[in-house]
């Protein structure tokens, strides 16, 4: 017997050493670019050789890293540089598409460093910004600036008409830039690596479906994860590919694990027809991560998810991989697992049962689907879903890039085509035009004069010329009071703010608004951490928004509204200085992207409630009630234990000050697809307004999508029309944030959704207060906690009880009265004045 397992582990050794040796690319290029010493050693480890016969341009210069002991590798000791645009031609021989090979396979090299010497114009490439195209085909870096720890682009693209000629890889650096590279790696793809399986298109792709097209564009890889296993470096890769492992990408690692198994076999991985070892190694079908349902409770459903940061609106390739072992077969009445695949929000596979894909135990097979990005740059991967869990062993995501031409075609027609059309213009014509546009001049004239006497609205006007803080709409009584607010807010100089900000450097760029761009930084006398508001010119707001955001911040402090740093106003800026809250906007961690975690379901209840405090306090807590105007997520803020703070007031409006009126007439401002309807139809602002929006934000954490998404289907577009009619159809499972149906308790989540509904009525006054809507959602929470058991009445309806149930309400503070101003109230709530010094904010464009 042990005779036997000796032989059957020398027989594996066997194999695995056929298998890595064989791959043997028809031709291949391992260049060293400019390096004068190449990493060498086995064929399988690749030869690298020198540049200087494929360079076609002189002014590329060779560079040596001045601390060439810091490199990785040998190859980054060196690189090839230049101000101006340079290329290789790496020839094809007629062998190149090896009979069958549709793709090259293009890795190229990068790794920043202080040179010993710079480029011809001066330019460091330690801060090179540029552009690399192939084949003068395909832009596969439009925009590119390698990160300092150096980083390694896989492409592949399409082999040239002919399957012979030169592979051509231009270098273009940006203005005032360069553009660099250490080595480059070219040789035709296995002819089984891509678009060899059937290819299942997802969500928006699934209408327009056009895999022909597909096959024509280049890719590039963005993940490649080895999943629930180590890191499986080159030398374990036939194709010398790097697999990370997928703990950062996993969904709920800060919440722990318990709910995930990891899974791993010893035993002989088997390939059939179309997977072999070139599409992905044993190393990543001999560990997977699998659905603990043991551990979550029997019945209990959930899924296991991976969340990652794309380009929006972008196509890509997702390649899931999967090998089910023995102790995965037996399950299930022996018909073995069966679970859902979900890509983004839609279903990729439902009920994949790996027994019918495998033939024998132990035996891999991937599944490939096409699926666009979201609008805010984020896809996910989710298995699931089903009362025996799911497994996956390996994940890949490759983004599609069409050629340069088939994209300029969708921009619009070509001039030739333009030149066809004849267009005959008779005088009647010119006379018909010049009236109409004498009567939009007259409108626009009399439109301006209007809003000058209403004081509605103002240009960006510096602020220099307007040092008594008066505006035209205002009287005289306000313009005093608002003059002693701002004198006591703290004006902070520009020069500070300048070195604050490392002078607005780019790197401290956090986010751009409909008033301007939102910078990171520290005041140096004190190490404040703060956020810097600063107004440009091409701002479609100014000074109103401006000296709304200090007067509103002067008159209020709470727990749940952000707190004004200062303001400066020197050399015709207009500067917001806020608290810098690190984590964030909420729409962030909704969505996923720049690296935060999504939200646990519990957690976004205790975010929608701090909202929901901050909120009523603007509309009861103030001497004046105070109406918002563009509550959104982005402008709801997360900062230390994810406390919630509501942020931009710069287009909010004080409420009716006359006993007897119910609303202030007002031109219609705030964010598309957040806007109250009945707001926008007769410009009646009331507090109701921010209950609708605020409304839309509940829908928004629930599903975790877009409001408005273009890339949907037609009746999806919409969130508040979709999550609606889909509640009305009793499909609430249908709009949940897949990744948290889990967690969420079915009463919690009916009442929650209950009072999304009536936050959404078409008119105000069928709307709750905020008050009520505080008090529904702290109820959401209970139930959520406690899962106590409930009467029919408890969970519908809203705030509605019998006579004989007593509900405690939470009644808020009273306000204080400012002595020297009757009309101000500087007021904190019971929970006490926020010192938070924690703040971040990302505007919505040209949202409002």
């Amino acid at each position: 017997m042990a005779v036997l397992v000796v032989v059957l582990l020398l027989l594996a050794f066997f194999l695995r050493s056929m298998a890595l040796a064989a791959f043997s690319p028809p031709f291949f290029y391992f260049v060293a670019c400019s390096a004068s010493s190449f990493p060498r050693g086995s064929p399988a480890a690749r030869n690298f050789i020198k540049d200087e016969p494929f360079l076609t341009s002189s002014s590329a210069k060779a560079l040596t890293n001045a601390n060439s002991n810091g490199a990785s590798s040998p190859l980054y000791s060196a690189a090839r540089a230049s101000s101006s645009a340079f290329s290789y031609n790496l020839p094809i021989p007629d062998s190149g598409a090896g009979g069958q090979a549709a793709f090259l396979a293009l890795r190229l090299h990068f790794f920043p460093f202080a040179a010993s010497q710079k480029t011809e114009s001066g330019v460091s490439i330690s801060s090179a910004h540029f552009g690399v195209s192939v084949l003068n085909k395909y832009t596969v870096l439009p925009s590119f600036s390698p990160p300092s720890a150096g980083i390694v682009k896989e492409f592949f693209v399409p082999v040239p008409a002919g399957g012979s000629g030169e592979f051509r890889i231009t270098f273009t650096p940006e203005t005032g830039s360069s553009a660099f590279v250490n080595a480059v790696e070219l040789f035709p793809a296995p002819a089984e690596l891509l678009w060899n399986n059937t290819v299942t298109p997802v969500g928006a792709t699934a209408a327009n479906a056009d895999i022909a097209t597909w096959r024509q564009q280049a890719l590039e890889t963005v993940y490649r994860l080895n999943v629930g296993g180590p890191e499986v470096n080159k030398e374990n890769d036939v194709l010398w590919r790097t697999w990370l492992p997928d703990d950062p990408f996993l969904f709920g690692a800060d919440q722990g694990l318990s709910t995930m198994l990891v899974n791993s076999s010893t035993a002989s991985i088997f390939y059939d027809g179309y997977t072999r070892e070139e599409v992905a190694p044993d190393a990543i079908y001999r560990t997977q991560r699998a659905a603990n349902v043991s551990a979550a409770g029997t019945g209990t459903r959930f899924n296991v998810t991976w969340t990652f940061t794309v380009e929006p609106r972008s196509h890509y390739l997702v390649r899931l991989h999967f090998c089910d072992y023995e102790l995965l077969s037996s399950v299930n009445g022996g018909v073995g697992i069966v679970f859902n695949v979900f890509i983004g929000q839609d279903i990729g596979t439902q009920d994949l049962s790996p027994k019918q894909m495998e033939a024998q135990e132990n035996q891999a097979f991937y599944m490939d689907y096409v699926a666009p990005a979201s609008a805010n740059g984020s896809l996910t991967v989710s298995i699931g879903m089903s009362s025996e869990g799911g497994f996956l062993n390996g994940l890949e995501i490759m983004q599609l890039r069409a050629s340069d031409l088939s994209t300029n075609l969708k921009k619009g027609p070509s001039r030739r085509a333009s030149k066809k059309k004849v267009v005959i213009i008779t005088l009647p014509a010119v006379l018909g035009a010049c009236v109409l546009v004498c009567a939009v001049l007259c409108l626009l004239v009399l439109r301006l004069r209007e809003k000058e006497s209403s004081g509605t609205q103002q240009p960006w006007i510096p602020l220099d010329r307007f040092r008594s803080w008066s505006l035209p709409s205002v009287d005289e009584g306000s313009n005093k009071a608002m003059a002693r607010r701002a004198s006591g807010a703290t004006h902070i100089s520009l020069e500070a703010l300048k070195a604050a900000t490392d002078n607005f450097h780019e790197r401290n760029l956090i986010g751009v608004g409909g008033f301007g761009n939102v910078y990171r930084g520290v005041l140096h006398h004190d190490g404040t951490r703060v956020a810097v508001k600063r107004a440009t010119r091409a701002s479609k707001q100014g000074l109103p928004e401006f000296q709304v955001e200090i007067d509103m911040l002067s008159r209020i402090q709470h727990r749940h509204l952000v707190s004004l740093v200062g303001y400066c106003d020197e050399q015709t800026e207009m500067i917001l200085v806020y608290e810098y809250m690190e984590k964030g906007t909420l729409r962030s961690h909704l969505y996923g992207y720049n690296d935060q975690l999504l939200l646990p379901w519990k957690r976004r209840l205790e975010i929608c409630i701090g909202v929901a405090r901050g909120l009523h306090y603007l509309h009861t807590g103030c001497a004046k009630n105070v109406i918002h105007r563009d509550v959104k997520s982005t402008n709801i803020l997360l900062g230390d234990g994810f406390v919630a703070k509501v942020a931009d007031f710069g287009l909010s409006r004080f409420g009716p000050s006359s006993v007897g009126e119910t609303h202030v007439s007002t031109a219609v401002k705030g964010s598309f697809g957040y806007m109250d309807p009945e707001y926008f139809r007769r410009q009646q602002l009331t507090d109701r307004s921010d209950v609708y929006s605020f409304g839309v934000v509940l829908l928004e954490v629930l599903c975790a999508r877009p409001v408005i998404d273009q890339a949907l289907e037609r009746d999806r577009i919409n969130l508040v029309e979709w999550a609606l009619a889909s509640q009305q159809r009793g499909q609430l499972d249908k709009i949940v944030d897949p990744r948290i149906i889990g967690q969420i308790d079915e009463h919690s989540l009916r009442k929650f959704a209950e009072t999304a509904e009536r936050c959404l009525a078409d008119y105000g006054q069928e709307r709750p207060s905020m008050g009520d809507v505080l008090w529904n959602l702290e109820y959401c929470l209970n139930l959520q906690e406690t899962h106590w058991p409930r009467d029919a009445f408890e969970d519908s309806g809203g705030t509605h009880f019998p006579e004989d149930v007593v509900v405690p309400r939470r009644v808020p503070p009273l306000p204080t009265t400012n002595p020297d101003d009757e009309t101000v109230a500087s007021v904190a709530d019971d929970m006490g004045v926020t010192n938070s010094k924690l703040f971040s904010q990302l505007g919505s464009g040209m949202g409002r």
